[in-house]
């Protein structure tokens, strides 16, 4: 603003109408006036024009600054709303000022004027003469017509920043003779939101407190007692209670703030405002209204401590609550149990570690053991328990692959899915097989063995329930037990009782870089 304006002096290009937007108790209206003084400053010499640095001695700038310049008119539209108000400033606008080099209204709270009005001033607003200048001043600039905002120079001012707001609070404790903590200070600054006249309100409130005391000085306590915030020491330790989940802990810290007068809707706040602290810590950034050393230690080590995955979750948990808290019928008791569910969800793995442990477990599962050699002596066949998995003879496999090689594919699967190998020697195959299968095999089992080995092959079949299990048997039995490692595995586990519903399905034969999870998860 300060930069467009001067420009526009020095190029003589002023505009007819300006318009400031913003929060109340940035400034609006004062910057109205300063920029009246700085059409009409003459200079201390009487011979200045418009000046982006009005002189402040001069007979218009001392009268616009006391409020008593005939020239200078200010009205209130929220009191001066109608038609007939309007009508009388488009009325006094066809006379030249009077002593000044322009005639200026200052209208405040413009969004106020009724439709009516707005319409009544479109033209002498669109083509005022030479010697008038409007300037207005409001803080809901989307309720004004876009009519007149396309007749106006806009400029929005900015919400006063908390390390300004305390500087001039330090500076007005000054000339009042009060002492201040740096630390008060702080409070009353962030709590005015960037409002220099809400800010001004609470600092008058809190020297009204502190000169009930003997000393008269402006504490941090006596102001977060009067504002009802919590104490920066308690909101830390309750954090780390939730962090080490104790809810015990928990509850009394609640309990104790809750005495004091402090709010739960401030009780939430106050927590989520250190977990966006922490989150800036973390990303080395700035830390406004960090006072103390201590407070700086002990976000640095939670910055450390905490991933950004975790903090992020920890603050959509606390946005929940804050909003549970807001609308509860009893806000203390949504406040113990939004902290408490907070406090059993920092227990839990972190989701992203699970599914990356995951992908690792299963693309690099456990080497599985050699199977032994087979034994040359018939005697020493292995007949075990039914169904138990005793491995096949070692030359089998690489006997099913020539098969499978020679052409014979159909036959390979038989072998594969059906024979439960007793002895495999040279030329002399004897196996089971389950009950389910009857179909006669053995003349296509001869002519795909002759194919591959060259060699006319002995078959045997024999009922023998103790037989080996069949590759394909093994191979289920060691992707079952393959299922079972990794569903014992702790962080399986972990998952498991966090989604419930969820499940791992194993992984394609189609390239798939990884397993995936099923919709019910």
């Amino acid at each position: 603003m300060v930069r467009t304006l001067a420009n526009a002096i020095e190029r003589d290009r002023l505009a007819h109408a300006f318009l400031m937007t913003g929060v109340r108790g940035v400034g609006k209206t004062s910057t109205a006036r300063l920029i009246a003084k700085s059409l009409n400053c003459i200079g201390p010499d009487g011979q200045g024009g418009p000046t982006i640095d009005p002189c402040g001695q001069c007979e218009p700038c001392t009268a616009i600054a006391e409020g008593r310049h005939i020239d200078v008119i200010e009205m209130d539209a929220a009191s001066h709303t109608g038609v007939d108000d309007v009508r009388e400033i488009i009325e006094a606008v066809r006379y030249a000022a009077v002593s000044a080099r322009f005639k200026i209204y200052i209208i405040d709270e413009v969004h106020m004027l009724s439709r009516n009005a707005f319409n009544a001033l479109l033209k002498t607003l669109e083509e005022p003469p030479a010697h008038v200048k409007f300037l207005f001043a409001t803080t809901e600039v989307d309720k004004l017509p876009v009519t007149v905002l396309s007749r106006t120079q806009r400029f929005d001012l900015r919400r006063i920043p908390a390390d300004l707001l305390q500087k001039h609070f330090g500076w007005v404790c000054e000339q009042e003779q009060v002492e201040a903590e740096d630390e008060a200070l702080a409070m009353i600054a962030a709590a005015a939101e960037g409002s220099v006249r809400d800010g001004l309100s609470i600092l008058d409130q809190a020297i009204a407190h502190a000169d009930l005391d003997a000393d008269g000085k402006v504490t941090a306590t006596r102001v977060r007692d009067m504002l009802g915030l919590a104490d920066k020491g308690a909101q830390r330790r309750m954090f780390g209670t939730i962090l080490e989940g104790d809810a015990k802990a928990l509850l009394a810290a609640i309990e104790d703030q809750y005495s004091l007068g402090v709010e739960p809707l401030a009780l939430v706040r106050s927590q989520m405002e250190l977990a966006h602290r922490i989150t800036l810590a973390q990303l080395g950034g700035s830390l406004p209204g960090a006072v103390s050393e201590e407070e700086q230690a002990a976000l640095t080590a939670w910055g450390e401590q905490l991933s950004q995955g975790q903090l992020h979750r920890l603050w959509q948990l606390l946005l929940k609550a804050y909003e549970e808290v807001k609308t509860a019928p009893d806000p203390l008791v949504s406040a113990q149990m939004g902290l408490l569910r907070l406090l059993h969800a920092s227990e839990l793995p972190d989701p992203g570690k699970l599914v990356k442990t995951l992908e690792i477990l299963t693309a690099n599962p456990p080497v599985q053991s050699p199977a032994p050699p087979p034994s040359d002596d018939p005697a020493a066949t292995p007949t075990g328990e039914a169904g138990a998995e005793v491995p096949a003879p070692s030359d089998f496999a690489s006997l099913v692959d020539r098969v499978e090689q020679a052409g014979h594919g159909f036959a390979a699967s038989i072998m594969r899915l059906q024979l439960r190998v007793i002895e495999c020697e040279e030329r002399r195959l004897v196996f089971s097989r389950a009950s389910s299968y009857t179909e006669e095999i053995a003349p296509q089992l001869r002519e795909a063995l002759l194919a591959a080995t060259g060699q006319r092959w002995q078959l045997e079949e024999r009922d023998w329930v103790d037989a080996p299990p069949s590759l394909m048997e093994q191979a289920e039995a060691r992707e079952e037990e393959k299922k079972a490692r990794i569903d014992g595995h702790p962080l399986v586990a972990a998952t498991k009782t966090a989604f419930p519903d969820a499940e791992i399905i194993p992984e394609e034969e189609t390239g798939a870089p990884r397993p995936q999870w099923s919709k019910s998860a």
